[in-house]
């Protein structure tokens, strides 16, 4: 600090008011130019705000790996649009968008409902209506939270109640853009409900809002 104070004391104090001047000016030069920068950029066609919705770039088919009795196999499914999402659909199964239910072709008793829920949804309401709609068809389990090996990876809520007639399913899942759905699961007893089960987990795990 001592060599600092000796070099200042040596400038005229004209010469330094000039200098201190000329910081200052380039100061609010370089806020000037920063402004501008940070107004020309919120307008820009270039934007994110601008940019076209993660929707418009899904691809129109994609492959997902599924595990079967015959191992893992790669399966192609397509881009489906339904009202205010979207999600990937296999082969076998029928996707309605008016309605939002995903179903086996050949057999539509095995079937899940789609339902976009607003972002003030009411947590412990869904799970009351839940736990009432699920107990008429047999014992309920909370599989809340982490779901580990599972396409979800992780849901909000996750009653699952399994009865004679097969297993049903209430899941409140938020997608990686933070919008939250409701799944209504219905996975009757029968030849064809382990082969309903795997696709639509991970049919699921695509749905995403427009």
């Amino acid at each position: 600090m001592k060599s600092r104070n000796v070099i200042l004391e040596s400038i005229p104090v004209v010469a330094l008011v000039l200098i201190l001047t000329a910081c200052t000016e380039e100061t609010k030069s370089s806020d000037t130019t920063q402004k501008e920068t940070t107004e020309t950029e919120s307008v820009s066609p270039s934007s994110p705000e601008q940019k076209p919705t993660d929707i418009e770039t899904r691809q129109a088919e994609r492959s997902f790996e599924l595990l079967t009795v015959e191992g893992n196999q790669s399966m192609e499914a397509k881009l489906h649009q339904g009202k205010g999402f979207s999600l990937y659909v296999f082969e076998k199964f029928t996707f309605d968008a008016t309605t939002g239910r995903l179903s086996l072709s050949d057999n539509p008793v095995y079937y899940v409902d789609i339902e976009p829920l607003p972002s003030d949804y009411d947590l412990p309401q869904l799970e009351v209506a839940g736990m009432e709609e699920l107990s008429q068809i047999g014992d309920v389990s909370n599989f809340s939270g982490e779901l580990v090996e599972h396409p979800l990876g992780f849901a909000d809520l996750y009653l699952q109640a399994s009865g004679k007639e097969g297993i049903s399913d209430y899941i409140v899942w938020t997608s990686e853009s933070g919008d939250a759905f409701l799944f209504r699961l219905h996975n009757p007893k029968g030849a064809e409900a382990s082969d309903f089960a795997g696709p639509i987990l991970i049919s699921l795990s695509t749905v995403q809002s427009e």
